[in-house]
């Protein structure tokens, strides 16, 4: 009895340490009307790392920010999404150049949706070998599908020098993609295309751009809280007086 104990408790503390999604995984949360997060997984310095994503349902079809980060979720979210709501997805915008963001681009494209991204993103993504869309934006812009709209906002150099910020200013949904940070972050994460002089005064010109959301999304972590923008200012601004001292 005792050895059978033993072996219960070693599987329970065994599965408890892979608790994270693994890759191959994909989450899919409601967040507020005809609005969706869903959520794929990869491996970040050897950790699994979740990646969020947003996509919308109106009467022409479905509308998804950002691509999926793990590559073999690609098809998975458009068939969960055609199964969940009988809409196929007809456009997608990724917020700036990485893998996170940009991975699905050329896969979406090569199916018939409609891809975008800012200009300046395009320039980074043929610079860096990364996945490129087939329509450019080059400067703010408000697009109207279906029954919404909503507006694309380029703050300044943060998180990298093209991330861009999406808004629905009547639903008060800021998708803000990696330049924001989860509540649950202790840090700004990887900065290795990131201007750290710039961040806070980036961020601040999103909460000036994007007044009083009732939902903020992160790109990564926990997107429950609609503190992020805030806590995310507050790290920047600290890792500024850092590097000036």
């Amino acid at each position: 009895m005792r050895k059978i104990i033993t072996t219960i408790i070693s599987l329970f503390y065994l599965l408890s340490s892979f608790g994270q999604p693994p890759a191959g995984s994909l989450k899919i949360t409601h967040l507020t009307g005809d609005f969706y997060i869903y959520t794929t997984y990869n491996l970040y310095k050897g950790t699994p790392v979740p990646a969020n994503g947003l996509y919308f349902i109106t009467n022409e079809g479905a509308v998804i920010f950002d691509t999926p980060w793990d590559t073999s979720q690609f098809q998975p979210l458009l068939d969960s999404i055609k199964t969940r709501h009988n809409k196929s997805v007809i456009f997608c915008i990724a917020t700036h150049f990485h893998d996170d963001r940009t991975a699905g681009l050329e896969y979406f494209r090569n199916l018939g949706i409609k891809t975008y991204t800012s200009k300046q993103t395009d320039e980074l993504s043929k610079a860096n070998s990364k996945k490129r869309a087939e329509f450019l934006v080059d400067k703010d812009t408000t697009f109207k599908i279906g029954q919404y709209s909503f507006q694309t906002y380029f703050p300044g150099h943060g998180h990298t020098p093209d991330n861009i910020v999406l808004w629905f200013e009547k639903e008060k949904i800021l998708y803000g993609g990696c330049l924001i940070k989860s509540t649950e972050d202790d840090d700004l994460g990887n900065l290795g295309d990131a201007n750290l002089q710039a961040y806070a005064g980036t961020v601040k010109n999103v909460r000036k751009k994007c007044k009083a959301p009732k939902f903020v999304i992160p790109g990564h972590g926990d997107w429950t809280n609609p503190m992020s923008l805030e806590h995310t200012l507050s790290m920047a601004e600290e890792l500024k007086k850092k590097n000036n001292h």
